[in-house]
């Protein structure tokens, strides 16, 4: 019936050293949620920030104009507000404003039940020679790969 959305965000983990994550609902409309079953959503730039009520919203996320929408269709790029616990957004929102760490979201996925979740992180930007390592890092585990199916052939 339903096909399996999940969504990545793959620079997260190149750009970010991920330190904690958290699994969040997002307030969507009727179009956005039609959409986004047709896997027309990107969080590739995307990040978290607190509003003045304390609020969590996601900003920068592009979920594409349904394409059988009328003239209530939704805007593709407009602040989500996600949904979590009194006790993790207080936690959240410490973390930030006191450590200068950010939140990102990492995938976009929607459940059993058919509601849309997001996994966000709780992340401290990597400096450039973390990345270089992180390069070097998957450069040898391909070459590794490669040494091993040669072996057992």
């Amino acid at each position: 019936m339903q096909k399996n959305v999940n969504i990545k965000n793959k620079r997260a983990r190149f750009d970010y050293e991920i330190l904690d994550t958290y699994t969040a609902g997002i307030v969507l409309s009727g179009t956005e949620i039609k959409s986004l079953r047709d896997s027309k959503a990107s969080i590739a730039e995307s990040f978290c920030e607190f509003n003045e009520q304390g609020e969590l919203f996601v900003i920068n996320m592009q979920i594409d104009e349904y394409s059988h929408g009328s003239h209530y269709n939704h805007k593709p790029k407009a602040e989500r507000k996600l949904l979590l616990n009194r006790q993790e957004l207080k936690k959240l929102h410490k973390e930030v404003k006191n450590s200068g760490l950010t939140i990102v979201p990492l995938n976009l996925f929607i459940n059993d039940r058919g509601l849309a979740k997001i996994n966000v992180a709780l992340a401290k930007g990597k400096k450039l020679y973390d990345k270089r390592e992180s390069i070097k890092d998957r450069d040898n585990k391909k070459y590794l790969d490669r040494i091993k199916k040669s072996f057992n052939n």
